[in-house]
């Protein structure tokens, strides 16, 4: 019901406008259509407006590319049949055109999608030699103003120009190259000695940094030692040397790779980074203080650093004239951290092993053992902060003595 009553309703409208007439004498925009059927004066009207559209055209330039549209579709809006039906015997009307471009959403829209240029990101590049990082700056991008071309089109087709340049926003590359410096300023660096005509040890010491030369830890992220440095085996380039097991100085392969997790232990404390596994020696090294050793043996015990920042901490490692060194960057949290070793007294060494030999020596001097505390001092905005890390005590070793063996002779006599 509701159906056939729209269509009649449509139907009657038109009947009435063709059966009905437009007063006479009237004129709409110069064109007399007095007298005439709304229908008839209505499609005049149009065919008129539509005949001015056919010679117009627009033309829309983003760079070296141009879109050119024409009648229909630059099409327009008027509002002759109201103006029909209230029109008066004699009246005379301006009715002005309103001309748009059809679909004009659609059309700027893909035509500032494919004008956009995206801003090049800066990125830093991590170097293993020399200068550790590489900056490249980004590049700038654009973005087309929608809205400012749906403006300049509209003014366009007022005015019956045919010419609009899009125009466009900068969007600024990022980040800068002062935040890029930011995020890669030096956090921390530690060094260690070693006597570098010790061949075999040198080696080790250098091949276990040399694996860790470059590391990325991502934030986070966690850079485990043994996995980065992987297995201290022949099969890896690992030579034997003297390495700490059971309490013992003997020869073992990796000998001085721990000198090289000591010294990345040091460093990434005073970094201010998270040590999230270490494991001190059985006796204390001479290559640090007590309590900042970081033993590292097997699969079983790991140095684990976890990265606590927001951005990527760099890790560069470097021996050179007996000095296995390492060097943390990243973005800094304007703490200043420092280490402090507090001697808690020596463990007295047991009673000495006495052999028989050749001859009367020493085959291993006495060392007493140590017990000791380390703390973190932690310095910002003229306040500081003191947290115990780690408590230690390092085993004595006795001493071993071998005593001239008596002759038969002098044991008869």
């Amino acid at each position: 019901m509701c159906t056939a009553l729209v269509v009649a309703t449509g139907a009657l409208f038109l009947l009435t406008a063709a059966s009905s007439r437009v007063a006479k004498g009237v004129t709409v925009n110069g064109t007399d259509v007095g007298g005439m059927s709304f229908t008839k004066a209505y499609s005049r009207l149009k065919a008129q407006a539509e005949e001015g559209l056919k010679g117009r055209r627009l033309r829309i330039c983003a760079d070296d590319k141009t879109y050119e549209f024409v009648f229909p579709e630059i099409t327009y809006d008027e509002h002759f049949m109201s103006i029909l039906r209230q029109a008066e015997r004699g009246q005379s009307f301006t009715c002005p055109v309103s001309y748009r471009l059809d679909c004009q959403d659609e059309v700027v829209s893909r035509i500032c999608a494919a004008a956009d240029v995206q801003p090049i990101r800066s990125r830093v590049k991590f170097n293993a030699e020399g200068a550790p990082f590489t900056y490249i700056v980004g590049k700038d991008g654009r973005q087309a103003d929608a809205e400012g071309l749906k403006r300049d089109i509209a003014l366009a087709l007022e005015e019956g120009t045919d010419f609009v340049q899009v125009r466009f926003n900068t969007i600024a590359y990022y980040p800068s190259l002062a935040e890029l410096r930011r995020d890669t300023c030096l956090l921390a660096c530690f060094s260690t000695e070693f006597d570098s005509s010790a061949e075999d040890r040198a080696h080790n010491i250098a091949l276990a940094a040399q694996k860790l030369n470059g590391s990325i830890i991502s934030p986070g992220g966690v850079l485990s030692f043994n996995r980065v440095v992987g297995e201290r085996t022949a099969k890896n380039g690992f030579r034997e040397a003297k390495i700490i097991s059971g309490g013992k100085y003997v020869q073992g392969y990796g000998g001085g790779v721990c000198q090289v997790s000591t010294t990345l232990y040091n460093a990434a404390l005073l970094a201010g980074l998270k040590v999230e596994e270490y494991h001190p020696h059985s006796l204390q090294v001479g290559y640090v203080p007590p309590s900042r050793d970081a033993m590292v043996s097997g699969d079983y015990f790991d140095l684990k650093i976890r990265n606590n920042r927001q951005t990527d901490v760099y890790v560069r490692a470097e021996v050179k004239g007996g000095r296995v060194s390492f060097r943390l960057y990243g973005t800094s949290d304007g703490v200043q951290y420092c280490l402090e070793s507090v001697d808690k007294g020596a463990v007295p060494c047991p009673e000495p092993v006495v052999l028989e030999g050749e001859e009367d020596k020493i085959l291993t001097p006495a060392r007493e053992g140590r017990r000791s505390e380390c703390y973190l001092v932690m310095r910002s905005g003229g306040r500081e902060e003191r947290v115990l890390l780690r408590k230690d005590e390092y085993l004595p070793t006795a001493e071993v003595r071998q005593t001239k063996r008596k002759s038969v002779d002098s044991a008869v006599s």
